[in-house]
């Protein structure tokens, strides 16, 4: 048969016999394979030292830690430990150091982190106003967090100083007995809280502020329309479209004062790690510094810091489980 007395549809199924099979993605060319593995090896390459940072300066420090943490051993013969398993792990639950360190870590970390929390909220509310010089004043609440620790402790150890600290000079003016606030328990962790807060307030606030810029207008619009006054709005427009932010800011406080070591170390002065006479304002830090280069037992240093990573740990946890259910719940 010509192609000339074939019909229409004879004519096009001639020519689907005749057509090659298309090529599938599998069957590329060797040539474009090899292309597309060298562009995925240079961006291997691209990103392998951070791998590799990471590794020798966080990965290999942590399993380290864990390692020694299961010996007996001393700073100066790391290797030379003996293996002990979890006795060190049962002697750190059987130590009242590790129990007042903890209690100390927990009131600390309450006083600091609930007002520099709610007033970062609220100095982050006002600035979201339009009102002058608003990058002046964010600039200005960002100071303190550039302030280094030393600082910003030495210069607070004098205003709480018990003889010629101002604090105390102005509670005398109003007919109060001077406060030893190194000395006593609750005014030495009310001291370093108060210097925690006013480093950390200013940063939390503009986390705050850049969080509330992210909420759509049409939000206050309506409440606004419904007759929600300014208070309102804040209650129930700021703060449940803050929930995720203020989540992030809990868990990142608390990932702080469980590490908080500086403040209670450089606020005696002396740079002792005993956290006052009788440990009035010992820290986890504090401690787990004190074990491993004062009195050089690295084995316990080691397992007072898994301690606190498995605190750290389980406050996520529960701020993770918190979050799930919130938001279960406005479902």
């Amino acid at each position: 048969m010509t192609i000339a007395s074939q019909t229409p549809r004879q004519a096009l199924r001639g020519a689907t016999r005749a057509a090659p099979p298309t090529a599938s993605t599998g069957d590329r060319p060797p040539a474009r394979r090899r292309t597309s593995l060298t562009r995925n090896r240079w961006g291997y390459a691209y990103v392998a030292p951070f791998f590799l940072l990471f590794a020798a300066f966080s990965l290999y420090p942590f399993l380290y830690t864990a390692w020694i943490s299961l010996h007996k051993t001393s700073l100066s013969n790391i290797d030379g430990g003996t293996w002990v398993g979890l006795d060190n792990y049962r002697n750190l639950l059987q130590s009242e150091f590790f129990w007042n360190a903890a209690r100390n870590t927990l009131t600390i970390g309450v006083l600091a982190t609930v007002p520099q929390l709610c007033m970062a909220l609220g100095l982050a509310h006002l600035l979201n106003y339009k009102i002058r010089n608003r990058t002046f004043f964010r600039t200005v609440m960002l100071m303190p967090y550039a302030t280094s620790i030393a600082a910003a402790t030495l210069v607070f150890a004098q205003l709480f100083g018990r003889d010629y600290g101002l604090i105390n000079t102005v509670l005398q003016a109003f007919g109060m007995d001077r406060i030893d606030w190194e000395a006593g328990t609750l005014s030495s962790q009310v001291a370093i809280a108060a210097i925690v807060t006013w480093r950390w307030t200013g940063y939390n606030a503009l986390i705050y502020l850049a969080a509330m810029q992210s909420i759509p207008g049409e939000l206050y619009e309506a409440a606004e329309i419904d007759g929600a006054n300014k208070w309102k709005q804040f209650l129930h427009v700021t703060i449940p479209s803050l929930r995720p932010t203020i989540l992030f800011t809990v868990v990142v406080s608390t990932i702080g004062a469980v590490q908080l070591f500086g403040e209670p170390l450089l606020f005696a002065g002396n740079g002792t790690t005993s956290g006052g006479s009788s440990g009035q304002y010992q820290t986890l830090g504090l401690l787990m510094y004190q074990q491993g280069w004062s009195n050089f037992h690295i084995g316990q240093a080691a397992t007072t810091a898994w301690a606190m990573f498995m605190i750290i740990l389980l406050v996520v946890g529960v701020n993770a489980v918190i979050g799930r259910l919130r938001n279960r719940a406005d479902r």
